[in-house]
């Protein structure tokens, strides 16, 4: 076995890959950016190296630089996790060629399938099903136009050497094609260096199902089962499960049968993921179901742990193990599914602002409390602690939370039991969206689709889970205790009628969402408080404290934990029922503020501006597109508030801008 491996990759699955190496006895070495230099997997590993700047194209993708701190380390395998340089052919030939063993499949088998076209015309050629499109080499704009219009809309383009959703458009119109298309390539350039395409129909009702393959250098190569991705937001995941709800025997056999054939084709060695689309007539009519070769990915997957949970298997400890030249662990039948797992992928974004993507500091990062490694009831894989920040130059992914439980409906209680318990603050975060995604009508029965999200959006974006009562009443409370800490009181213990301050009557000014609230509470007879907010009754409040640092608090009929965490003026309730924000308003605090000037037009987050849609004078209309940026490898359409003139571009593409910076002015 290998007595020291580099591992060429950031955050979570750096930490993930370095904890089965401590496992086995290995050593490990990081590579870290100026943005990372204090990150949890430089402190992971026995050693570390710096590998450039900040942004990814000057550090971890300089694959120079990293096969010469192998070398300078004396590392003798280096395991590429995922993204990055994990499907680089280039860099596993490089590998080779330097005396190094990558950790993954060949090269000659990442080309093969790093192409989504050629993939496609391979897997048609070994049997496996594919779905109706166009995957030819001639890129000409007009005969793509024609080809999506045989093929018939909704058409999907995708970026032939894409993954994660990126350079992916679905087109409901022949008229939106040429528009989508230049969208598409100008993404696909950047995230790729190819604008190549492959249009395909877009399958109804789909879900997304991907089989777990492991093959060695002996010739052999199993399935480990599947895995149900289908609930996305941007064509890029949000849960994972195994194993996928509904999947009769049959069709289990027969796709790990079809991802077996697809890896042997291409000689395939290491961890891999065959990923299908399905076809659905109805929702519980499993025998129906129609399954269509969509990719491969040819390296370990994000939802990996899923799989670890429901075999009872640590997959990069196979990966180690076949890179070594070892035989795979196991054959077919020796492999058995126990329980049911789910992922949750907890990112810094807004959901409700169309899951922009969030940056800023981890003020507070209160986690669930992890059970066991790989089978245990919780697993939190991630790759930061309290403190840490969150930059525009990586993914926005935070953690994955990973239940497992004997039955689906034991891991989805908890699932949402994990995400209560799971407190960030400093920025914005999915984390509440899940669970409303959790216990949304359509996932907790299984009626599954890649619109899922779209389909219960009614129920998923913009709650109110806690309502501006319990919010205020848990903020008091929580002010009551502070002030009675910081004079050495003790409120809890006391029956003797304490009153702070001395008064029998007292005001707070709060706002909750975006409005302004009064609340006031009065001091009765014998110690009572009893609270009104709004224009609501007054009710009794109690507050007691709970074991672990929170408040037990009573009001308006029902008791309910609760933690408050300030951030400036607000404050941050987190209970088992969900979480709100609230402010603390200071009357003073905001004397003498205007409310910002019209017309302004500014950066979401700090990016690139990748072009303008207009130009100085142009009449623009409410909504319309009127530049394009891009930040954690996604693009944002900025659209106009209001109608007006364009006035002023403040920028030109290409360039830099910090949050919040003016792009452009109207009139």
């Amino acid at each position: 076995m290998f007595k020291k491996i580099l591992i060429a990759n950031r955050g979570e699955i750096a930490c993930r890959v370095a904890a089965t190496a401590r496992r086995m006895g290995i050593q490990t070495v990081a590579v870290y950016s100026d943005a990372d230099a204090g990150a949890k997997h430089v402190q992971a590993c026995d050693e570390a190296v710096h590998v450039g700047t900040s942004a990814p194209k000057d550090s971890y993708l300089r694959w120079e630089r990293i096969l010469q701190a192998a070398k300078d380390t004396g590392a003798q395998a280096i395991h590429p996790g995922y993204g990055f340089l994990s499907e680089n052919q280039d860099f596993a030939s490089a590998c080779a060629a330097a005396g190094l063993v990558f950790i993954g499949p060949p090269a000659s088998a990442i080309l093969a399938m790093g192409l989504k076209a050629e993939s496609k015309r391979l897997m048609e050629t070994a049997g496996v099903p594919l779905v109706p499109g166009y995957h030819g080499a001639d890129q000409d704009p007009d005969l793509l136009q024609r080809e999506a219009d045989a093929i018939g809309y909704p058409a999907l383009i995708k970026a032939s050497a894409g993954g994660g959703g990126k350079g992916m458009r679905v087109v409901d119109r022949s008229e939106d094609f040429a528009a989508a298309l230049a969208s598409c390539q100008r993404e696909a350039r950047n995230s790729f260096g190819s604008d190549a395409v492959l249009i395909e129909k877009y399958v109804q009702r789909p879900r997304h199902i991907e089989i777990q393959v492991f093959g060695d250098t002996q010739g052999n190569c199993v399935h480990l089962f599947e895995r149900d991705c289908s609930v996305q937001r941007r064509h890029q995941k949000v849960l994972e499960e195994a194993p996928a709800p509904g999947m009769t025997e049959a069709l289990r056999a027969q796709m790990g049968a079809a991802a077996v054939a697809a890896a042997k084709a291409v000689n395939y060695v290491g961890a891999g993921t065959v990923e299908f689309i399905v076809e659905q007539t109805a929702y519980d009519q499993a025998e129906s179901m129609k399954f269509f070769f969509m990719e491969m990915n040819t390296r370990l997957q994000v939802e990996h742990p899923v799989t670890e949970a429901i075999t009872g298997l640590d997959l990069v400890e196979w990966q180690l193990r076949v890179a070594n030249g070892e035989p795979l662990p196991l054959q077919q039948h020796q492999i058995r599914i126990s329980g049911h797992a789910i992922e949750a992928r907890i990112c810094a974004e807004n959901p409700d602002n169309n899951f922009l993507p969030a940056t800023g500091t981890l003020q507070v990062y209160s986690k669930p409390q992890a059970v066991s490694f790989q089978r245990g009831t919780i697993r939190v894989d991630d790759g930061v602690r309290e403190g840490d920040s969150i930059s525009p130059f990586y993914d926005s992914m935070v953690a994955k939370l990973i239940v497992h439980g004997d039955t689906r409906e034991q891991a989805l209680s908890r699932l949402d039991s994990a995400l209560a318990q799971t407190q960030i603050v400093g920025l914005n975060t999915n984390v509440q969206f899940l669970r409303y995604v959790v216990r949304s009508e359509s996932f907790a029965n299984a009626k599954l689709d890649t619109a899922l999200i779209q389909r219960e959006s009614a129920v998923l974006f913009n709650q109110d889970p806690l309502g501006v009562q319990a919010a205020a009443a848990a903020v008091i409370a929580n002010a009551l205790q502070a002030e009675a800490a910081a004079q050495g009181a003790d409120p809890f213990s006391r029956r003797d009628g304490w009153q702070s301050h001395g008064i029998t009557q007292r005001r707070f000014e709060l706002a909750y969402e975006g409005q302004p609230v009064r609340a006031e509470l009065l001091y009765e007879r014998e110690g009572i408080l009893s609270l009104q907010v709004g224009a609501a009754a007054a009710a009794p409040l109690q507050f007691t404290a709970s074991d672990d640092g929170g408040l037990w608090v009573h009001f308006n009929g029902a008791r309910f934990l609760t933690t408050v965490h300030a951030q400036g003026e607000v404050r941050h309730v987190f209970t088992p029922q969900g979480a709100a924000r609230i402010s603390l308003l200071d009357p003073l605090a905001h004397a003498g503020e205007t409310a910002q000037e019209g017309g302004r037009l500014t950066a979401p987050m700090p990016g690139k501006v990748v072009s303008f849609a207009v130009k100085v004078g142009d009449p623009v209309k409410a909504g319309q597109a009127l530049a394009v940026m891009e930040a954690m490898k996604m693009e944002h359409t900025i659209a106009a508030p209001q109608d007006g003139t364009v006035e002023e571009l403040l920028y030109s593409p290409g360039d830099q801008v910090a949050e919040g910076a003016e792009l452009l002015k109207l009139r």
